[in-house]
């Protein structure tokens, strides 16, 4: 911030005038402020920027009678969850491998120590013979592994990787390292809906090499555009804290961010949205992806969080794509996290494309049938239970 004396307020202002006139649309938004006769001129974002983009390679793609691990990062699962999994994954034609320490137990909540679930990454990763991995659970702890992994295991072994909520960070430590994975769901819910669903049928048609090409319905929030990018994000409250870390892909330049959250107030998220707004990661953005905020107690005079989000966002003169069906809600579609995806929001609906190599697949996803979980069966089955009795 500099303080300018009133004289060179005009010539300044005339200076900047020329400046943002040939700014790109990212660029960091700068305010002027005349306070008592001397100008401030303020720059939202703080810190350095890392300007590389994301280049991200796509694992290869199963066939019938490959492997899968499934494995538990981080709140443990019952077992029985876990065989009803793996019995969905045998219908599916894969032969399922249960990682050797998702019986573990730790602190009454985790599946096992730091070091026990890193271990079963690790031995995941390093068998040639499995191709795939699939997480039983999200909740809370796989923030605890990023500092037991190097980036480097997931470039030297790149296999797809499935899961969400606290999953968000291995998304984050895997583009980082830069191979893709999936967004999408796990164990828990494979078990509850016997995996025919269309939420689990697109995991399963991905997984082989079928990409869903998006195509959503209109949304009240949208914001009208064209961009491409790297998709990167996932559960808000999960990527935030892994800002600046080795796991941060929103660290880098031209991404498309992803956004969902279950069962946090609005003034929480919005706390959350400005860190990221302070920390320059929406001026990395080409565009933005909304999905489901479920359950987000509207302790704010906003109608949605959705409506909350859209008065900073309009700012950035960026498309902003709204009502994605996916996170915790009964409709969760996969998505390819470290992908090149390109956004297209129009009037009458918008479209979301992944440009990687595959069978093009489009789908509607308004014509998607939801699940009929409640909102707590959603929660346990996530992990989230932290936040069942608020």
């Amino acid at each position: 911030m500099k303080l300018i004396n009133l004289k060179l307020a005009a010539g300044l202002i005339a200076c900047l005038a020329l400046s943002f006139a040939s700014c790109h649309k990212n660029d960091d938004i700068e305010e002027i402020i005349i306070v008592n006769d001397t100008t401030f001129v303020i720059n939202e974002v703080i810190t350095d920027t890392d300007t590389t983009p994301l280049e991200c390679m796509a694992p290869a793609f199963l066939k019938r009678g490959d492997k899968v691990a499934l494995i538990s990062p981080s709140y443990s699962t019952p077992m029985e969850n876990i065989e009803k999994a793996a019995d969905v994954l045998r219908d599916w034609g894969l032969e399922p491998v249960i990682g050797p320490n998702v019986e573990k137990l730790d602190a009454n909540k985790y599946a096992g120590t730091a070091a026990e679930r890193a271990a079963d990454i690790r031995w995941a990763l390093r068998d040639p013979d499995i191709k795939a991995i699939i997480c039983n659970r999200g909740g809370y702890g796989s923030i605890q592994v990023v500092d037991q992994l190097a980036l480097q295991e997931f470039t030297e072994h790149p296999k797809w990787f499935v899961g969400f909520s606290d999953i968000t960070t291995l998304h984050g430590m895997l583009s980082c390292a830069g191979v893709m994975s999936i967004h999408g769901t796990m164990s828990t819910f494979l078990a509850s809906s016997g995996g025919t669903d269309q939420t689990s049928t697109l995991v399963r048609d991905l997984l082989m090499g079928n990409v869903p090409q998006y195509n959503v319905p209109a949304h009240s929030q949208n914001v009208t555009g064209k961009a491409s990018g790297t998709l990167v994000g996932g559960n808000i409250c999960t990527f935030v804290p892994l800002l600046g870390t080795k796991a941060d892909a929103t660290a880098h330049s031209d991404i498309i961010l992803f956004i969902e959250e279950i069962g946090e107030t609005m003034h929480n998220i919005d706390r959350l949205f400005n860190t990221l707004r302070l920390n320059g990661v929406l001026s990395r953005c080409k565009g933005v992806v909304l999905g489901e905020f479920v359950s987000c107690t509207a302790d704010l005079g906003y109608s949605s969080v959705e409506a909350m989000l859209h008065q900073y966002l309009e700012k950035y003169n960026i498309p902003v794509l709204c009502g994605f069906p996916a996170g915790h809600d009964n409709k969760n579609l996969p998505l390819v996290m470290g992908a090149p995806v390109t956004i297209d929001v129009r009037t009458d609906g918008a479209s979301l494309t992944f440009n990687i190599d595959g069978e093009q697949t489009p789908v509607n996803t308004n014509g998607a049938t939801p699940l009929a979980f409640s909102v707590k069966q959603l929660i346990e089955m996530s992990g989230k239970t932290h936040i069942e009795n608020r």
